[in-house]
């Protein structure tokens, strides 16, 4: 029995679709306005700060804080490999030294001769934000992203998960009641987006995620199933660009639901 129906989601046949690309912060847009792109061609990109990681210099080595500075073997702003040391004691007359490494390959941002800790940040991380359309760049916004608009036909889910995709679409069934059991999904839906079907099994779910569907577009889906596959239930979590390998709509709702005819 279903258990959710929302209606009056929009579906036509030919819309003019736009979609805004934005990076997470300030970067670099590598398109211009009227410009054709592809479901895969980066329209922007950053790098974000890298993870900092906090090294206690003082306790490793047995020493006050503010002598950690006179200790150092590497200086802020340089740049470290993992487990290269970066600081050793003077030892007793030279000799049975200490030293410390860094736990990671990054840049020494701070010593700190107050706390007697020392901040090394990993390499900042390549963000690169894709157009997943195809269509025509329209308007640019410097330093942020981009707007992109193409004509298509557009289907309003009422529920999804797995952050968007790209891919061929590829047709479950011509009988609006189906059910997706993991038995019919093929090999040749590798790769692709499959559409159709009344509802989608959780098995069905693992199984496309295992052999590398690209996503799923059905009628509805069980409700304990999303919690199943995502490993905790759904709530205000829930964020649609969950990292689980796999795209999932419901266009009707929760439990098992024929697809609207009109979609």
């Amino acid at each position: 029995m279903a258990h959710a129906y929302t209606p009056g989601l929009r579906v036509s046949p030919l819309a003019v679709v736009r979609k805004i690309r934005r990076l997470p912060l300030a970067g670099e847009v590598c398109v211009e306005v009227a410009q054709n792109v592809e479901p895969d061609t980066a329209v922007a990109q950053t790098h974000l700060p890298g993870h900092v990681h906090n090294v206690n210099v003082a306790n490793a080595l047995g020493v006050a804080p503010e002598d950690v500075p006179a200790l150092m073997t590497r200086q802020t702003g340089d740049q470290v490999a993992a487990d290269e040391q970066i600081a050793q004691s003077k030892g007793i007359f030279g000799l049975l030294r200490s030293s410390v490494k860094t736990p990671v390959s990054g840049v020494i941002e701070l010593i700190s001769g107050v706390t007697g800790q020392v901040l090394v940040r990993e390499p900042p991380v390549p963000v690169q934000v894709n157009a997943y359309i195809r269509g025509r760049v329209v308007e640019v916004f410097p330093g942020e992203g981009v707007a992109i608009e193409t004509h298509g036909t557009l289907i309003q889910g009422i529920f999804g998960i797995g952050g968007e995709t790209y891919a061929p679409l590829v047709f479950f069934s011509d009988d609006p009641d189906a059910v997706i059991t993991p038995d019919r999904v093929e090999d040749h839906f590798v790769g692709r987006i499959v559409c159709g079907g009344a509802v989608v099994t959780l098995d069905a779910l693992r199984r496309m995620q295992q052999i590398g569907v690209a996503g799923v577009v059905t009628g509805g889906v069980p409700y304990h199933d999303i919690g199943a596959l995502l490993g905790y239930q759904i709530g205000v979590a829930i964020t649609g660009g969950e990292d689980i390998g796999l795209t999932v709509i419901a266009t009707e709702g929760f439990g098992r639901m024929r697809m609207a005819a009109r979609t």
